[in-house]
């Protein structure tokens, strides 16, 4: 017995395929389009399921959209994207980027927490003209979330909108790595997916220095080595040092390994611990509505958008399709919490 068309089109629905796709011969394979450094034991990981697909797709369609609204309104390609190459010196290359994105490791020190501190990192980079988009969900759809065991984060390097994406159902703690790993990408001028952990030593020589780059902005070095002090309670020292640098106890962990401080063994397996601790921790209410959307989307994606659409650049539809709601009311008090409107 054939299936009705309207039984074929609720599939479709469930299963977020285009409803062709269920009259081909055989089911059509879809590629990622950015280069994917993702792998699982040195092997890199299968076909891409519909949920990690469709975010780069609005992604790539947000930043089409960002790079042609920059030139319109004459702003200027950034220098830093494509401005490293690799095996540059990490520690300088690190230096650079804190540099550019106005991070000051004192002024860190001062905010009460590391989810703060995150948070300011985030804002920092949006303003130094990356688009930093960090979502646990496609669009805003909260029945299909984003699988972190996929993914964390990928970036798309482009001289007017280069853009960052994070993928916010992993914790607040790897969040930070991803970002710096990502952006670590951005300065080389590659698109990438990834897979960005700081317990890991990946194989592939541009993820490698990456990683390497990505932990030295967060927490350089040569701190560390100042800083720490060896003893039975590692966890102590740890949480110490988390809270000095204001960072992730898992980034302060590799940090304390590339330090030489422990072996490779130790910092797994400590490692694996702290991680199962943190996804236990609770994660909090949504918090609103309009600053989570605005931090979905970058706040500096937003305000344009809101603008070129009251302007009438840009059509109500294609604005509410790159948001993600289809409400008007919802498009003007997202406008009003960004401060475009009064």
């Amino acid at each position: 017995m054939q299936p009705t068309l309207r039984q074929l089109e609720a599939f479709a629905r469930a299963t977020y395929a285009p409803i062709g796709y269920l009259f081909l011969t055989e089911p059509p394979v879809e590629s990622i389009p950015i280069p994917d450094f993702r792998t699982i034991a040195g092997v890199q990981i299968g076909r891409p399921s519909p949920d990690l697909l469709e975010t780069i797709y609005v992604c790539q369609q947000r930043q089409e959209w960002y790079r042609d609204y920059a030139r319109s309104i004459g702003e200027q390609p950034y220098e830093f994207v494509g401005s490293a190459r690799l095996g540059d010196d990490v520690i300088a290359t690190a230096a650079r980027m804190r540099h550019t994105l106005g991070l000051d490791l004192e002024e860190r020190r001062e905010v009460p927490t590391w989810t703060d501190a995150l948070r300011r990192f985030i804002g920092r980079t949006d303003e130094a003209g990356v688009l930093v988009m960090c979502s646990g969900v496609v669009l805003n759809n909260n029945h299909r979330r984003l699988d972190p065991e996929e993914f964390r984060g990928f970036a798309m390097a482009d001289a007017y909108a280069p853009l960052v994406f994070v993928n916010g159902a992993d914790t607040k703690a790897a969040q930070m790595f991803t970002l710096a790993h990502e952006l670590a990408h951005i300065w080389l001028g590659q698109s990438a997916l990834s897979d960005a952990q700081a317990s890991r030593v990946p194989g592939n020589d541009v993820e490698r220095w990456c990683n390497l780059v990505a932990a030295e902005l967060l927490v350089p070095l040569d701190l560390v080595r100042a800083e720490y002090q060896s003893g039975p309670d590692l966890r102590s020292e740890i949480d110490r040092l988390a809270r000095r640098f204001k960072v992730s106890s898992l980034v302060v962990l590799r940090r304390v390994y590339d330090a030489g401080a422990l072996t490779f063994g130790e910092f797994q397996e400590a490692y694996e611990a702290e991680r199962e601790r943190l996804l236990a921790v609770p994660s909090g209410g949504g918090g609103n509505f309009y600053l989570t959307q605005a931090a979905r989307v970058s706040k500096r994606f937003a305000r344009a958008l809101v603008v070129s659409t009251l302007e009438g650049q840009t059509l109500h539809r294609d604005a509410f399709r790159m948001l993600g709601f289809s409400k008007f009311s919802t498009f003007l008090e997202l406008g009003r919490s960004l401060g475009v409107l009064a």
